[in-house]
């Protein structure tokens, strides 16, 4: 599964995923500063996931109209320490997402 990792997340987190993932940032992938849905339109090209911190993606955009699985990150910040301990979740997540819907992962 090809993934992209939304430009508020720390890439330093990316070795945590688990080895079945691709993941790719949007930085790497010369994405940075694009609008949600030009990244969403762009993104579903090539990818069947993202992962991010927006938690008003799904307000902003209508995330059921693609063909992606999204995994929102509830944490206390974007850093590395305080999303590190949430990533079995993530890969958790990704496995068992369906495209088209929306999981959110937080401590709780």
């Amino acid at each position: 599964m090809r993934v992209l990792l939304d430009e508020n997340i720390d890439r330093l987190l990316k070795p945590l995923f688990a080895a079945e993932f691709v993941v790719i940032t949007v930085r790497e992938r010369g994405w940075q500063g694009k609008s949600n849905g030009e990244l969403l339109r762009a993104a579903e090209q090539e990818f069947d996931a993202v992962v991010t911190m927006d938690t008003n993606i799904g307000y902003q955009q209508n995330l059921q109209a693609f063909k992606l699985r999204f995994i929102v990150i509830h944490a206390a910040s974007n850093t590395y320490s305080a999303v590190a301990p949430l990533m079995p979740k993530v890969n958790d997540a990704l496995r068992a997402i369906k495209a088209g819907e929306v999981l959110q992962v937080s401590a709780c």
